[in-house]
């Protein structure tokens, strides 16, 4: 029976999404937190709408690793205004330091890797901020093959234009 009713929520709020619009400004820029040690953890934000829903998300992460990503993000509205949930993917690029224990040398490994997303997207109606809540899990492909399940991330930004 939960399920029934958790299915017909679902369908619901799906249905509503349809009427109302994707996004509510053009251009973001902000501060992404993350609760992992993936290689794009905390980081700067950037994100750009090239169209209703499609939009790109740039991030810089300082430290180590040194890294910057790219995703490309599709966005569907909910029933509130302001709110849409995305997904999307895209990929980065790492610089890790390694420590040789037999030499005692540092080195700077380049790490490549593809990253999904999925999460929530809130632009509030009077004032320039925007709030998300993601998940996005990373999968390194060269140097060292790992995948990080665990990057929970949170973003606050500044927007720009409509």
């Amino acid at each position: 029976m939960k399920k029934i009713i958790l299915s017909v929520i679902v369908i619901t709020t799906l249905s509503l999404a349809n009427t109302a619009t994707a996004q509510n400004y053009k251009t973001a820029l902000g501060v992404r937190l993350s609760s992992s040690n993936a290689m794009v953890n905390n980081a700067v934000s950037i994100k750009h709408f090239i169209n209703e829903r499609t939009a790109i998300e740039g991030l810089l992460s300082f430290g180590d690793p040194l890294a910057i990503g790219a995703l490309v993000e599709f966005h569907k509205p909910l029933a509130a205004e302001g709110l849409t949930y995305f997904y999307g993917a895209g990929g980065y690029l790492a610089f890790l330091k390694t420590v040789n224990t037999t030499t005692q040398k540092t080195s700077t490994d380049p790490n490549i890797g593809a990253q999904g997303v999925i999460g929530l997207d809130y632009k509030f109606a009077n004032i320039p901020l925007n709030l998300s809540l993601d998940w996005k899990p990373e999968l390194n492909i060269v140097t060292d093959i790992n995948f990080e399940p665990a990057a929970i991330g949170f973003t606050a930004r500044f927007t720009f234009g409509k």
